[in-house]
């Protein structure tokens, strides 16, 4: 196989900064696509401004005057003459280029044209004349060292000199049903564009590609996860679990039912359970959580859930307890801050198996944790954690099944291609009685109103929620901004009524005995520098204030939001910013995590839907899941026609996708 210093020109220099830009094979380099097109029109001295970008070709009149300045710096001056006239050129750093400026010779020029001096401050000399009227050059992510010059050449070079071996991983019948070209041509054009129509066309044929393979892969694992027979042997008592159902004190919506019922016909499987559990803010996901753990304890084995913050894993601790009061059921709760002789009888516990359910945070997948026969494991807000704790866990038990919670609503974009490989249980109804919480939009100076608003909720009996600017966590402006919001908040209400804080540099402890005086109503006000520290659910508080709310994702803000409502009480949210106002406004219109998370992936990508970029997110050469979603679907669609049709078993291109499919047993 070819490698990179095969190619005409590539040294060990060259080769370093290429391996700089992640470029290691040739087809890595063959692929390394231009970011930018510029667009190179012949201008008219007569038609351009003076300051403006000019394009004009024409021959050499003088022989060129090198003048060198200190070292390194040199300017070349010469004149040219073209169609419309004879005009100065000055170029900075091209002394090269002389020997070749012979008198005569036909060149283009790129600058900036200086009408009354009539000379062009030239950024760029191409030696050949554009022999169209206008052409299209490709503008590549570069390093130092290494120009867009260098780079064209060799992509150039390695088309011409390894094409033969370019692959097509599009089947024949879908190349021929959508009038695609074949790879080769198709990289020779999107490098070298003749014109926009067949640069567009091959743009799409390749993003095609990329997506095409992409969800092959993620239907390939899809289906081998469902034929693996590597699932837990499980008889459920239906009966039961219908009896608990009428046990619990509120109706069930329908959605969650019927995410009750996906989780338990995937426990009863002989494949392993691979599911993600979302639901917008309130929706009652937890409650579905722990039917699955109850219908798992029925069968024999344990269960794990891992929250990604204390205070969560707490509030699970203490509602899943509620959930089973009067069962036999044994549960514990193991996190950083339980005491050692709590943890060594946890453990014990854990591994002979008389504790039937657990809960906590990364402590559950420290190495001293054993299982008896772990057999449910629930992530809670999956996203937090990284592949390899999540993976940590499963690896805890024998292929125990997987169960992930996610109180971000994804947006369909996204989920069909971070989780394509997954089963989607979506709650969308609202538990009967959630009042619709009312979202003010507010600039700094309306903060009189924003305290008035406070102030009557207050006066109610209600408690309030204050976030501060979302600052990094590295930053040490964190504790000052806190603080501050304090300061002020403590000078509008006097000592009527008692103001807190929270932030994550505090012990877990004190941190704790604080969340746990807002929720016994001793604290009034609370404030909080990030999102995670406010998971504890305070029906009693209903109004949230948001300060620098441009600073946060609108699925963020969405999440802040969902603490406040939670009772009988009409609640409100205010979001205090002084730009970015028509994004906000979708939060005053929209109470739907599901649209707005939409838009906060049309307005910042998938990569900051979470505001953090996903662990092992996956990255596209050309496609983009947010502008690409119609070919995406299309592949989505394509690939999986292609995995199932068994006449295809033994074509070469199938074998190739599958091999190239690294299955890790997780």
């Amino acid at each position: 196989m070819a490698k990179l210093e095969d190619v005409k020109g590539i040294g060990p220099k060259s080769l370093s900064l290429l391996n700089k830009i992640g470029i290691f094979t040739i087809d890595d380099l063959v692929s390394h696509y231009p970011f930018r097109y510029d667009i190179l029109e012949r201008n008219d001295l007569g038609k351009v401004q003076d300051g403006e970008k000019i394009i004009i070709d024409g021959k050499v009149e003088s022989v060129p005057i090198l003048m060198r300045f200190k070292a390194g710096l040199n300017k070349m001056n010469f004149r040219l003459v073209t169609q419309s006239g004879v005009v100065g050129v000055s170029i900075f750093n091209r002394a090269f280029l002389k020997n070749q400026l012979s008198v005569g010779t036909g060149i283009t020029v790129i600058g900036k044209l200086d009408k009354q001096k009539n000379v062009i401050t030239a950024s760029d000399i191409k030696m050949d004349l554009l022999s169209n009227s206008v052409k299209i050059e490709p503008v590549y992510h570069c390093t130092s060292g290494l120009t867009n010059k260098n780079l064209s050449t060799y992509i150039n070079l390695a088309l011409l000199m390894f094409g033969k071996d370019i692959v097509d991983n599009i089947p024949e019948e879908y190349i021929d049903r959508y009038h695609f070209l074949n790879k080769k041509t198709s990289l020779n054009i999107i490098h070298n564009p003749s014109t926009m129509e067949k640069l567009k066309e091959v743009t799409i044929r390749l993003k095609y590609e990329e997506l095409f393979e992409f969800m092959f892969k993620i239907n390939y694992l899809k289906q081998m996860n469902k034929k693996k027979n590597n699932g837990l042997e499980r008889v459920i008592d239906r009966e039961k679990i219908h009896e608990f159902i009428e046990r619990i004190p509120f109706t069930l919506t329908g959605d969650q039912l019927k995410a009750i019922d996906e989780i338990l016909q995937d426990l009863e499987a002989p494949h392993r359970m691979n599911r993600l559990l979302q639901g917008d803010v309130g929706s009652g996901k937890t409650i579905v959580a722990f039917m699955g753990m109850y219908a798992n304890y029925l069968s024999g084995y344990q269960g794990a859930l891992m929250a990604p913050t204390e205070i969560l894993a707490v509030q699970h601790y203490h509602s899943l307890q509620e959930f089973l009061k009067g069962t036999k059921v044994k549960v514990a709760l193991l996190t950083g801050s339980t005491p050692k002789k709590d943890k060594n009888a946890i453990y014990k516990g854990l591994k002979d198996g008389s504790i039937h359910m657990v809960i906590g945070t990364h402590a559950l997948i420290q190495d001293e944790v054993e299982y008896h026969n772990l057999g449910l494991v629930i992530t809670d807000e999956q996203h937090r954690f990284g592949v390899h704790q999540r993976a940590n866990l499963q690896n805890k038990g024998r292929k125990p099944d997987v169960l992930y919670m996610s109180a971000t609503p994804i947006p369909r974009t996204y989920a069909l291609t971070i989780f394509g490989d997954m089963d989607v249980s979506t709650i969308r109804e609202r538990p009967k009685g959630r009042q619709k919480i009312e979202t003010f939009v507010k600039k700094t100076s309306e903060i009189k109103d924003v305290l008035e608003m406070m102030l009557k909720e207050l006066k109610s009996g209600h408690q309030i929620y204050v976030i501060a600017p979302l600052i990094e966590e590295s930053e040490n402006s964190d504790l000052t901004t806190v603080n501050e919001l304090k300061e002020q908040m403590k000078l509008a209400f006097k000592d009527y009524y008692q103001i807190d804080i929270v932030h994550g540099k505090m012990a877990s402890g004190a941190k704790d005995l604080i969340m746990e005086q807002f929720k016994n109503n001793e604290v009034q006000i609370l404030i909080s520098t990030t999102v995670v520290e406010v998971g504890v659910d305070v029906p009693n508080a209903t109004t949230m204030v948001i300060f620098d709310a441009d600073r946060f994702g609108l699925s963020t803000l969405h999440q802040l939001r969902g603490r406040v409502g939670r009772g009988t009480s009409k609640s409100q949210c205010i979001l205090i910013s002084d730009s970015d106002a028509e994004r906000l406004q979708i939060m005053e219109r929209e109470d739907d995590g599901f649209v707005i998370s939409e838009e906060d992936f049309k307005l910042r990508g998938h990569g900051d839907l979470f505001g953090t970029k996903q662990s092992g997110d996956m990255s596209f050469k050309i496609a983009s899941i947010k502008n690409d979603y119609k070919i995406l679907l299309q592949a989505k669609k394509d690939s999986k026609e292609y995995l199932l049709n068994k006449d295809t078993d033994q074509d070469e291109l199938k074998q190739r996708l599958i091999h190239s499919i690294s299955i890790k047993e997780s």
